[in-house]
């Protein structure tokens, strides 16, 4: 089982970067591909490896606290890997936290995927095992059909990025109308801007 990756990167892409560690290429599934940029070196990035009937994949982690919330996440029934980290991909982790010890339902069942069933069980299973991360240490991300708009090319990429972490066309398409009116930003910050839209925040 991998813990990490420490490489080069050189693919970033909507839902996936690849690393290079010594010559062999990792494709490592993230919660903000745009965190990374391509060519920068040295990078460590915390690593899930996912083993099912058909496919291998690796889900990637900015830090070990990130990862141990991963873990908690998928150790639920109903939250798959993929589920985990879209909703791993909201730079609120605190705001995540909360809403599990407040019994808030209703912000649980902002990420895609997590009906009210699955909202109840993560609260459920997990409100009394997160007081690690309640500390000031708290984990964080460190980020650092929709019509996309050819003349802006860093606001599709995010577009992209948050139909690939399993968002709506039409939610994409609502975040779109408010994002098209920022002054000209960077893929992270369209990305970051979007997900609390999305969230409600």
């Amino acid at each position: 089982m991998y813990e990490y990756l420490t490489g080069t990167i050189t693919i970033v892409r909507p839902n996936y970067i690849v690393i290079d560690v010594g010559g062999v290429g990792y494709q490592v599934q993230v919660a903000n591909p745009y965190h990374y940029s391509e060519g920068q070196k040295d990078v460590r990035v915390y690593v899930y490896q996912s083993v099912s009937q058909d496919r291998l994949e690796l889900f990637g982690f900015v830090s070990a606290k990130e990862k141990a919330l991963f873990l908690k996440l998928i150790s639920i029934s109903g939250i798959g890997p993929k589920s985990a980290l879209a909703i791993l991909a909201n730079p609120d982790h605190q705001g995540l936290i909360d809403a599990i010890a407040n019994n808030d339902v209703a912000y649980l069942t902002k990420f895609p995927k997590v009906g009210k069933k699955t909202a109840s069980r993560i609260i459920i299973e997990l409100q009394d095992k997160l007081d690690s991360f309640q500390q000031s240490d708290q984990v964080s991300l460190d980020i650092q059909a929709t019509v996309f708009d050819s003349a802006n090319p860093q606001l599709n990429d995010a577009l992209a990025a948050l139909k690939s972490l399993g968002y709506a066309d039409r939610e994409v398409q609502k975040v779109k109308r408010a994002l098209i009116k920022e002054d000209q930003l960077t893929t992270d910050e369209y990305l970051r801007k979007g997900l609390t839209l999305l969230s409600g925040n």
